[in-house]
This record gives C-alpha cells, structure tokens and sequence, in this order.
C-alpha cells in the first residue's frame, strides 16, 4: 500500500499538541494527591465530611472532571484549536448570518432521537444492569439529562457559525420528518459516531472508578523495595491515565474544540476486529467462554523469576515501561481518543516511532508479563495452546491496525503523508514495512486491497 505513496520530505504536523496530554497527565497526578492525601487536605483547611481518602465512584468520575478542563483551556487559549478550519467554523458568520429555526430544530429532534434511541438500547442490552456498568449507567443518566437541555442553546449557537450548519445530525432529523433533502450517507455517518460515543463511553466510564480505587488505595509499603509491588503500583497508575484520558476523549466530541468525529470506520472488519476486544464480547473469547484464553495453568513473569531480585527489577522495568508506552500512545491523543474514528491526524509522542504504539506495547505486555509458554502443571499441550491463542489474540490487534489505516488512508491527505514517511523513516515502522514488502506481490502482481 506504502508503495504507491510519494514520501514527504519531513514528517507531518501533528493535529495535537504533546502539551494537551502533558496538561491532562500533570492534573489527573494532581487529583491522585488529594485523592490520596484528603484526610490531610481536609483537616488543614477544615472541610467538613470524612477525614479518610477519596476512593468512591463520585471522586473518580470528579476526576474526568478536573483533567478536562486543563486540557480544553490549552487547547483554546494556547493552541486555539476553535479557530481551526477543520472545525467548520467561520465565527464571523455570527454577525451576518440569521437563525434558522428549522434547521436547527431539525438538528436538535435528530440528537434527542439518537439519545432516545441509545437508552433504548442500554435498557435491552442485559450486561448494562450488573457489575460497573450499573454506576456507568447513573452517569450516563445525568449526562444525558443535562445533554437534552444543553443541546438546545449549543445547537441555535452552533449552526450561527457553522460554514455547513446540515451535518450528520440534521440529515438524521430530516429523515425523521421526511424531508426530501437527507442524504443516507450522512445518517450512516451519524450513528457510526454516536454508537461508538455510546458503546465504547459506556465501558470507559464503568471501568474508571475501580482503576481509581485501586491508585488511590495502593499501599506503597515496600514500593522501592519490591520489584513485584513497584510493578503493580505503577502499572496500575498508568492503566488509569489511559482509562481516564480515554473516558475524556469518548466525552469530549465538540466541535469548537475541533474534537469533533468527522467519520467512523466505514469497514466492517473494522468493527468486528474491535468489538471483539470489548465486553460483553471479550468475555465469549477471553474471559468465561476462554475460546481464545492464554492464561491456562500460567504462573506470570513473578512466579518464573521469583528468588532472583536483579532479574526480577529488570522485568518489572520493562513491564513498566511497555505500560507506559502504551499509555502515552492514548495520552498523547489528549481529548480526542477514540476507537474506531477520525478525529484529525496524530504525529507525535510515541507516533514518531510506530503508527500503532497502543497495539504494539500492549501485546509485548502480554507476553512479558504472561509467558503463556510457561505453565505451572508441566503440560506441553497447555504450553503450546496458550501460546498459539496469544499468537491470535496478536492476529486480531494487528487486523484492527490495518483496517484502521484503511479508514484514515481514506480521509486525510495528512495521513496518506505520515503513513508513507513512517514506511520510510519511522524507527520501528520503516523496518517493519521493509520486511512486509517481502511478503507482498511486485509490480505488475494483483494490486493490494484495503483491508476490510
């Protein structure tokens, strides 16, 4: 595919600043701290309430809170992203530009339908009412309270400034009055993104509070001592700053912070190859149903290497650091993390080295940290079983990587750009292809298509 793609002479400008995620990571730190330290806090500025640390779920989701408003201040008033072009905005429209009611009144009958429709769902769906997706849900609930009235100022505002105020919404509005002028596109354009939003939104903000709990009740005793608890402790802490810089990311779509979703993935193997890494899906293949499970009869990298302390710090360095590679990858997005979309083009952070760091520091995790050919019963077969579901499970990211690339290759020139100078020069990209291109056909073979 990198082939047919003129090399540029540099690599393209990011469409996120590192400082964005810099700002984010620095806050949900700061939060961790009162988190941790509130008995203290609370007793030196004599707040009334508990004097013990803040781990419940209210704290946690307080949290996304207090990360995301650094990050959309540096984004407006630093990098001033709402004055972009890719936000589709003229903000000097607002002067001449009359409102148009029904258009906007269009726009706003096709969300509340969407949402409407998304509740629905959320009440079919069995898994939504048991384990953390029943606090997932009361969130949901307030946010989506607060959205239906909140919708009908943002929406008049909007559409005085936008360049095109008949987006994706208004088209699904249209078809619900039926109108004569919705576009199908438009409408598949608009439930891709809001099934996405509500999906994968969901399952981020069920997760947050218990990856919160763990950071916040994590007991340091023997952290500089213990390869085993320093491991844990930090790798915990870099689990939630993806966990809550993602949960931000599905949240924050607006588009006068140009974090709006421009499109999601059109490919249907692009969906299959990640759906089938989340609940309730994952649970039939990795978890209960243990159709691809890798973890039979493992005793992970502690148990192999217990009773050698220099081996033991060493793995445990590296596990931390595969994490926090993987954790930068999501980070580095700073509020425009999401599956399965396009969102603008990243260029920096860990980008600079692969297309794909999440992918790549996750799975060398797995297998670091599992060691699926290990297993403590002594069977070969066990052996052998997990280290071929592990192979699998490897398969799968690396389909969702290239039917992701399929999608981006599709929108973006910046992208086409970056691909192609990353086949050329990216540290860990360029000889990656080099290989991969010995295994493709020549010219004049049956042309390469977009993985689907």
């Amino acid at each position: 595919m990198d082939r047919n793609l003129p090399v540029p002479d540099r690599r393209p400008t990011s469409d996120v600043s590192p400082a964005v995620g810099l700002v984010g990571l620095f806050a949900l730190l700061a939060w961790v701290w009162i988190a941790r330290d509130w008995a203290g806090i609370a007793d030196f500025w004599n707040l009334p309430g508990p004097r013990e640390p803040m781990v419940g779920p209210n704290a946690a989701i307080a949290g996304l809170v207090f990360i995301t408003i650094p990050m959309v201040a540096w984004s407006v008033f630093v990098d001033k992203v709402h004055r972009r072009p890719s936000t589709g905005i003229d903000w000097s429209l607002a002067k001449t530009r009359k409102p148009d009611l029904e258009a906007s009144l269009t726009k706003i009958a096709g969300l509340w339908a969407t949402w409407a429709i998304l509740v629905a769902l959320f009440c079919l769906c069995r898994w939504y009412w048991s384990g953390n997706y029943v606090y997932a849900l009361k969130v949901l609930a307030v946010m989506g309270a607060a959205m239906v009235v909140l919708s009908v100022p943002y929406v008049l505002w909007l559409d005085r400034v936008m360049k095109n105020p008949r987006d994706h919404a208004w088209h699904f509005g249209a078809m619900l009055f039926m109108r004569d002028d919705w576009d199908a596109g438009e409408v598949k354009k608009h439930w891709r993104a809001w099934i996405i939003k509500g999906f994968f939104g969901a399952f981020m903000i069920s997760i947050v509070p218990v990856n919160f709990a763990n950071v916040v009740n994590a007991d340091l005793y023997e952290f500089l001592s213990n390869p085993v608890v320093f491991a844990v402790v930090l790798i915990n802490l870099l689990f939630l700053v993806d966990v809550m810089v993602g949960a931000v990311g599905y949240i924050v779509t607006l588009r006068p912070l140009d974090a709006h979703i421009r499109s999601g993935n059109p490919f249907l193997g692009g969906w299959l190859a990640a759906l089938v890494c989340y609940p309730p899906f994952v649970w039939g293949i990795l978890g209960n149903g243990q159709v691809m499970s890798y973890e039979h009869n493992v005793g992970q990298w502690h148990y192999w290497l217990d009773g050698n302390q220099a081996v033991l710090w060493i793995w445990a360095g590296v596990l931390v650091f595969l994490t926090a590679v993987y954790a930068w990858a999501t980070f580095a997005f700073g509020i425009r993390f999401s599956n399965l979309t396009y969102r603008g083009v990243l260029t920096n952070g860990p980008y600079r080295f692969t297309r794909h760091p999440a992918y790549l520091s996750k799975n060398l995790f797995w297998w670091c940290s599992v060691m699926p050919f290990l297993v403590v019963n002594g069977s070969m077969t066990d052996a052998i079983r997990n280290t071929f579901f592990l192979l699998c499970v490897n398969g799968i990211y690396y389909w969702r990587a290239r039917t992701e690339e399929a999608h981006l290759l599709a929108e973006d020139e910046k992208y086409r750009e970056y691909y192609a100078w990353m086949g050329a020069n990216g540290l860990i990209t360029a000889p990656l292809s080099r290989l991969t291109r010995l295994f493709t056909p020549r010219a004049g073979a049956a042309a390469a298509q977009p993985a689907e």
